[in-house]
């Protein structure tokens, strides 16, 4: 889509960050068809791999509760942590 067709208020296209931002009522989705029996004829569910290493660790009590309390996806956090220590710390 070219700008100069673009719909107003939008006089250019709009990164995805503003496309983010914006209610979902407000996006024009009218370009886009319906999709049909056809589409999902041949679909096939494909499982991502699982990049991750089931390990187990020792974390003092006080610890595992903080990250437990702060809701679901606390080992993923961990994870997050340990990466952030060892990316910072790989260079050196």
């Amino acid at each position: 889509m070219s700008a100069g067709s673009l719909k107003p208020p939008f006089s250019r296209p709009m990164t995805p960050e503003e496309l983010a931002a914006m209610p979902d009522e407000q996006i024009d989705t009218s370009d886009i068809p319906p999709l049909g029996e056809d589409f999902w004829k041949n679909a096939t569910v494909v499982m991502p791999e699982d990049r991750k290493t089931q390990v187990t660790i020792r974390l003092d009590p006080d610890v595992l509760r903080w990250f437990k309390d702060q809701g679901a996806g606390y080992q993923t956090r961990i994870n997050a942590v340990l990466r952030s220590y060892y990316e910072a710390h790989e260079k050196s």
